[in-house]
């Protein structure tokens, strides 16, 4: 009896850790670790896996952005008339940032070759992110948004414009490089 509970639990054990090795983790430090290396172009597999993550990424701050929509609206935070008004503007920019970036997204992932569609869903991710450290930086408010405020810097920003942007419109410039085509100079008459 007690070897079948240790053979029973070695295999557990290995399966565990099997699972772990050939499973990629592909979390934010995974990706910022590849974004502070030089020349890396990353594979679909992990271009696609980016946009995964910025997508579950955009769920967190839609939110967020409801649960402080309903904070502000229902009294939890008491703030003057006039501040309340400017963050609530702040948080109808929010939303449409939200609803622009999740509309890129579903584009990037049927075309990932889509150059203005990454640019828009970066400018999204870039207002957010100034968005969401405005928030911060006001105590009645940073207890709702917390650290998604430097976690949405850090996937716009290095992490989204390094990685898949930069190396998009790389792509896009050796693509036209090839059709172009050679001129060759004619040289200069001599006098």
């Amino acid at each position: 009896m007690r070897y079948r509970k240790l053979f029973l639990a070695g295999i557990i054990l290995f399966l565990s850790w099997a699972s772990l090795g050939f499973a990629e983790d592909y979390t934010l430090q995974y990706f910022l670790s590849k974004a502070s290396t030089k020349e890396y172009e990353p594979s679909k597999k992990e271009k696609a896996e980016l946009l995964n993550r910025v997508n579950e990424m955009l769920e967190k701050t839609q939110e967020v952005h409801k649960n402080l929509v309903q904070a502000i609206l229902g009294g939890e935070i008491t703030m003057e008339y006039q501040e309340g008004k400017f963050w609530m503007n702040k948080l109808e920019e929010d939303r449409g940032s939200i609803e622009t970036g999740t509309q890129q997204l579903k584009l990037l992932k049927e075309k990932p070759n889509h150059l203005a569609g990454s640019i828009k869903l970066y400018k999204s991710l870039r207002d957010l992110s100034v968005n969401f450290n405005a928030y911060n930086n006001m105590p009645p408010l940073s207890a709702y948004v917390g650290d998604l405020a430097p976690e949405v810097e850090l996937w716009a920003d290095p992490v989204f414009y390094k990685l898949y942007l930069l190396s998009l419109a790389a792509s896009r410039d050796r693509e036209m490089d090839k059709e172009l085509p050679k001129i060759e100079k004619k040289p200069a008459p001599k006098k």
